[in-house]
């Protein structure tokens, strides 16, 4: 988004024309909106704007639920937020921590600010693009001067008066709308900075899930996220906001709630053993966490392979940490062996898992003779030097 487009929008007019605006869901939708508002005789800025936000405010909805039909958005601002789901368990730390003002460094749209604010936090929140920060000061005005939102350099912020630091470094090109990832040397601001800075305040640092680990300061905390199935970030917690004992964590949100596995140092892995019982597939976040050993334990459980992150047992049990399948049979990776299979338990719908083996699972569908009213689940995998399918159906955590 231009300035210009942002400063019409930011208008009695250009406001009211933005909550009155139709779904936009297509690009034909776009194009008849664009058309509508030039006829109405709107300035160019003005309707790219409007236009802009609405099909934004749609896409948020993931992120921010109902909150997003009264925020304003970039499109890289969207996509680098963190969902309010995950913010607000950042904001719990703090405020269980005993936080009361945290500086927000690299605030973007304000995603986390809102949880911070939200919890009865003072924010400070700094961005240094000139639009992002405007449309953070935009979101978070209806916290009032609880909330001061500044233009600038996250190395040249007043930290006066704040007792913690929230930091998300940029790991992409500058910009509002497309833009590339970045080397972790290039990151603003520095990772050097940050984790010098955050050995002297209480301070949370958001990474990507795949930061490399022999990087990471050795007396923080790491706390990997996932959301729904999707590992969503790497945090990292000093001071006060680190837990003791804990340098290792796998957090787990499932809908309204959230699972949490803590350690003090890597998992020793469980060891292999025969295809059981039951195949456990373990979450993202425990997979980066390297707690893999500590879940495969709690299951009875032992590796497929070591080198693989699936587990296997005989045991009916399970955890949120993990999801669990129940072992029809297995066959030999081929399409063919698989077909026949499929044919024989009357398999019309089929999920198709994959590790340790280089198969395009949607190319590989197609090879499948797939025809019935029953559905399951097949393994793609390698076990020592083989590869093999397993067919297997899911089971419900309780």
């Amino acid at each position: 988004m231009k300035m210009s487009e942002l400063r019409a929008l930011l208008t009695a007019e250009g406001l009211s024309l933005l909550d009155s605006a139709e779904p936009i869901e297509s690009v034909s939708d776009v194009a008849r909106a664009v058309s509508r508002l030039r006829a109405a005789g709107h300035s160019p800025e003005l309707v790219s704007a409007v236009v802009g936000q609405t099909t934004l405010r749609a896409r948020a909805a993931a992120k921010f639920g109902e909150f997003a039909e009264r925020m304003l958005f970039t499109k890289a601002g969207l996509e680098q937020a963190t969902r309010l789901a995950v913010a607000v368990r950042h904001a719990q730390r703090m405020r269980n921590a005993g936080i009361t003002g945290v500086a927000d460094l690299g605030c973007g749209i304000g995603g986390d600010a809102l949880a911070f604010a939200g919890a009865g936090m003072r924010v400070v929140a700094v961005d240094a693009d000139e639009v992002t920060a405007a449309i953070a000061a935009y979101n978070l005005a209806p916290f009032g001067d609880d909330v001061q939102v500044q233009q600038g350099i996250a190395e040249e912020a007043d930290l006066s008066g704040v007792e913690a630091l929230w930091m998300d470094p940029a790991r992409r090109t500058g910009g509002h709308s497309e833009t590339r990832r970045v080397a972790s040397a290039d990151y603003s601001p520095s990772l050097e900075w940050a984790f010098d800075v955050a050995s002297r305040l209480p301070t949370g640092i958001k990474l990507g899930p795949g930061h490399d680990r022999d990087a990471l300061p050795p007396d923080a905390e790491a706390q990997w996220v996932s959301a729904d199935g999707s590992v969503v970030e790497l945090v990292l917690w000093t001071g006060v906001l680190a837990r003791a004992g804990v340098r290792r964590a796998a957090l787990v949100i499932k809908g309204d709630r959230s699972f949490e596995l803590t350690a003090g140092a890597d998992a020793v892995d469980a060891p292999v053993r025969e295809l059981g019982t039951y195949l456990h597939e373990p979450d993202g976040a425990v997979i980066r966490a390297r707690l893999i050993g500590d879940v495969a334990r709690s299951l009875e459980a032992g590796m497929l392979d070591e080198h693989i992150a699936y587990l296997t047992s005989d045991a009916a049990l399970t955890s949120p940490f993990v999801q669990s399948f129940r072992v029809r049979e297995t066959m030999p990776a081929n399409p063919k062996a698989i077909s026949a299979v499929l044919r024989e338990n009357g398999i019309g719908t089929l999920e198709i898992k994959k590790r340790g083996v280089d198969v395009d699972p949607a190319a590989f569908r197609k090879k499948l003779t797939l025809r019935g009213d029953n559905t399951a689940t097949l393994f793609l995998t390698r076990v020592g030097s083989g590869r093999i399918a397993i067919l297997a159906d899911r089971v419900e955590a309780a």
